[in-house]
Formats: structure tokens, sequence, C-alpha cells
């Protein structure tokens, strides 16, 4: 049996009040967990990205590293991290953003890529945008170009999508919640 988006859904755990009060959390473990579910978001989220021009895939820590890391993998393409604060070693640059909880900033490698690269974003949710909107800006700063955005989920009541599209990004998700 093949497994669907809505079969993926039904996978993935909700877990209420974390990381604080009033957020429910998506957890994607459980999927994880599952033989098979993870090879298939990969297809699914591949699919979802089939008419976006890409040679690269940028991928935000910590769980778009699963699903960047393996897509890199089956294409053979470049792969960067876009890491929390202080979690590389050389050379990098940052910026700060604002997501659905507090704020955070991220950083890259100078120089990962080639000037002019086309970097798809990977990550395993879309709540607000902030953290994909501030990966564009990373690549931006670096010579790249943000090719577009791809989730395995979206939070659509968050307006991320929106938000992301309104940018001039193209996003797509495999995974749409409503409420």
């Amino acid at each position: 049996m093949t497994l669907e988006a809505r079969d993926l859904e039904a996978l993935i755990r909700d877990v209420p009040g974390f990381p604080r009060e009033g957020v429910v959390f998506k957890d994607i473990t459980t999927l994880l967990t599952h033989g098979g579910a993870l090879t298939r978001a990969v297809e699914l989220m591949e699919r979802e990205a089939r008419d976006i021009e890409y040679d690269a895939i940028a991928s935000i820590e910590s769980r778009g590293f699963v699903f960047g890391g393996a897509m890199a993998v089956r294409a053979g393409l470049p792969l960067v991290l876009i890491r929390k604060q202080g979690k590389l070693p050389a050379d990098t640059i940052g910026i700060d953003y604002s997501l659905e909880y507090g704020t955070a900033r991220v950083e890259m490698h100078r120089g990962s890529l080639g000037p002019g690269a086309r970097v798809l974003i990977v990550d395993d949710l879309l709540a607000t945008g902030g953290s994909a909107l501030a990966a564009a800006g990373l690549l931006q700063r670096d010579g790249c170009r943000a090719a577009g955005a791809l989730f395995l989920i979206s939070l659509e009541f968050l307006g991320g999508r929106s938000r992301l599209e309104q940018s001039g990004l193209p996003t797509r998700f495999v995974i749409g919640v409503d409420g």
C-alpha cells in the first residue's frame, strides 16, 4: 500500500502546550518511526517541488535536515545547513527573525555555494514563515537566489504561506492544516 498525504498526516502526533502554553506542536517523530513513511514523505515533497528549478537545497535546523538531507542525497545536490546561532564553526552570516512564539537567529556558512545558485529551502513545518524568509535572506546575502520553499506541513491558519508568496517566494507543501 502506498502512503498518501492523508496517511502521513495521521502519523503526526499533536502535542498541546509545547514548547509553551497555547501552542499545539506537530511532532513528526511518530511519522519517522513508521517504516516507509519518511521515504514517502520525501517522494511527495519532491513531487510538490517539481515545477521549481533549483540546483541546491538549504535545510533549516533541525527537523528540516531530515527532509532536506534526504532530498539532496536522492538528487545528488549540494546541501546547505541553516542553523541556530553559534552552531557553525567557520565564518558565518546571520539574520534575526520572528516566530510564532518569540524571536530567533539563524546562520549559515559564508560562501557555501557559488554566486547565483538557485536554492530550494526545505523544512518540516511552515508556521508564520519567519524562518524560511530568514533563510531566503541569508541565501541572498551570500549571492544565491531562493528558488522556492518546500515543507511537509503548512499550518495554513498562521498565514506563513501567504507571507512567503507575497515576498515572491514560490511555496509548496504536502499536508495543509487549517486549524
